[in-house]
């Protein structure tokens, strides 16, 4: 609170003049009046509400309202013994910074109330001096009923502000661990069977080495395959880690289907808008593995791609003529459950209907920092 308050006062604009001169001004009240008792009372309240005005800032608890009233106290002497009413802006400025809501609405009624007393009263009984600066004080009263509001909404605002980018970071976090997870999950399927499958047949090759050369020159040939089809599953694995744009994947697509002799009619614009990289790379690859499973299982003759895209949200509909067939002992990570869960680290929706084809419906959300949250999530 103090900080921002000491930039407030730093501040290159013309506010910092202007509190320099409701800083001075008081004491011009004050030497207006003829008894030296006052001009010395008036002197020392006015140093006083400065002292108290700044150790309220560093003030917490029980401590706000007392230093608050004291300074209420003070701003409604000097209007009423001196025509003084501009202490009441320096309290609604400060109240505008305390961040409990309860203390703010309270000591916000209280100087409200208190300040239109007291200006009241110098208005009825006609205090010259007062009535010389009337438009002004009205100007004080008005920023008296505002400028705490005003102040206040700021600063929730910026709090808001700082919470909200505080979870993103910690979502772009979670997707990254989440991410290595499943790789670490891929690279284990991929890899794991296929290696010890190397291991056994490697060391049934030694031992069939000199007992029965022919077969154990057929098991290194099955070493060498399965080492050759690891090897094209990680490439296929690292391939699918690298940010796809949803046009690039659409290129591949359609020479897939027509290797396929699938009939592919799209429909919308596939250059993505306010879409973050890693949102469009979760929903290029949702994409592939669609038509993956329209090429392998579906025996379709005609695949629909469209997409559309509104300030809200980007709806892809992958559409097929074929026959549905459910996937069994599919481990996470692959097939349907992959592309649920992928999409759930976006705030993504999945719909599947089964009738008269195969009809699949991915909703991403929008987002106007994707840019920057992209790059972010794919580092």
């Amino acid at each position: 609170m103090v900080k921002k308050y000491l930039t407030f006062q730093k501040s290159n604009s013309i506010t910092p003049y202007i509190w320099t001169v409701l800083c001075i001004l008081p004491f011009y009240f004050i030497f207006q009046t003829s008894s030296m008792i006052r001009i010395i009372v008036g002197i020392l309240l006015t140093f006083l509400f400065f002292i108290l005005y700044r150790i309220a800032f560093f003030s917490k608890g029980w401590a706000v309202y007392l230093w608050t009233l004291i300074l209420i106290g003070i701003s409604i002497t000097a209007t009423n013994l001196y025509s003084y009413v501009y202490f009441a802006f320096f309290l609604a400025y400060f109240l505008g910074n305390i961040k409990d809501r309860i203390a703010f609405f309270t000591l916000y009624f209280i100087h409200l109330v208190s300040t239109s007393i007291s200006i009241n009263y110098n208005i009825v009984v006609q205090e010259k001096l007062f009535l010389q600066q009337l438009p002004f004080v009205i100007i004080i009263w008005i920023s008296v009923i505002l400028l705490p509001f005003n102040i206040h909404n700021r600063k929730e605002r910026g709090q808001l502000e700082e919470k909200l980018e505080d979870a993103n970071k910690r979502i772009s976090e979670l997707v990254k661990l989440e991410e290595r997870q499943r790789i670490a999950r891929d690279l284990h399927d991929i890899l794991g069977q296929k290696l010890s499958l190397i291991g056994l047949k490697a060391d049934l090759a030694g031992k069939l080495i000199t007992k029965d050369p022919e077969q154990a020159q057929a098991e290194l040939k099955d070493v060498q395959q399965t080492s050759r089809t690891a090897l094209s599953e990680v490439r296929k694995l690292v391939s699918s880690m690298r940010g796809i744009r949803l046009k690039d994947e659409m290129i591949r697509i359609k020479q897939i289907m027509e290797a396929a002799q699938i009939n592919l009619v799209t429909e919308g614009n596939f250059n993505l808008k306010n879409i973050s990289l890693l949102t469009e790379n979760i929903l290029s690859m949702c994409l592939k593995e669609a038509i993956n499973n329209v090429v392998k299982h579906s025996g379709a003759r005609n695949c629909y791609i469209s997409i559309e895209q509104s300030w809200k949200e980007a709806i892809l509909t992958i559409r097929d003529d074929g026959c549905f067939k459910k996937e069994t002992n599919v481990t996470p990570g692959h097939g349907l459950i992959g592309m649920k869960e992928r999409l759930e680290f976006i705030n993504g929706i999945f719909e599947l209907d089964t009738n008269k084809g195969t009809t699949i419906i991915i909703r991403v959300p929008s987002d106007v920092k994707g840019g920057k949250g992209g790059s972010r999530a794919n580092d």
